[in-house]
C-alpha cells in the first residue's frame, strides 16, 4: 500500500456517520480516539498500515524521511504504510479521528 492523503472535497461537510460508513464498507475494524489541543506525538513508526479519517478538529503530520508535512481536517483521510516514520501535532481545538489497522 502507498502513502496517500485524500482531502474531503464534497459539497457537504463530513459527518461522523458518513466517515464511519466509508470505513465499514472496506470491512475495516474501526476505533476512535481524541487528543487535546496541541498534543504532540513524537517521531515513531508502526508495524501495520494505518487508515485514518479526521472527524473533528485537525492534526498536522510530519514525515521527515520524505520531507513532507500536511494538515488533515474533518473528512480528510490518511493511508500510512507500515514502517514510515512520522510525527504529529494536534491542532488548536483538539482532534477526533477514526482509525483502522491493516496487517
Amino acid at each position: 500500500m502507498d502513502l496517500r492523503v485524500v482531502i474531503w472535497n464534497r459539497e457537504t461537510p463530513a459527518t461522523e456517520e458518513a466517515l464511519l460508513e466509508l470505513l465499514q464498507e472496506q470491512d475495516l475494524r474501526v476505533y476512535n480516539w481524541s487528543n487535546e489541543p496541541n498534543d504532540v506525538f513524537h517521531g515513531h513508526t508502526h508495524g501495520y498500515h494505518k487508515v485514518l479519517y479526521v472527524v473533528k478538529g485537525s492534526i498536522r503530520f510530519e514525515l521527515p524521511t520524505r520531507n513532507e508535512n500536511f494538515t488533515l481536517r474533518p473528512g480528510d483521510r490518511l493511508d500510512l504504510p507500515a514502517g514510515i516514520r512520522h510525527a504529529a501535532t494536534v491542532g488548536p481545538v483538539g482532534v477526533t479521528c477514526f482509525e483502522a489497522h491493516v496487517y
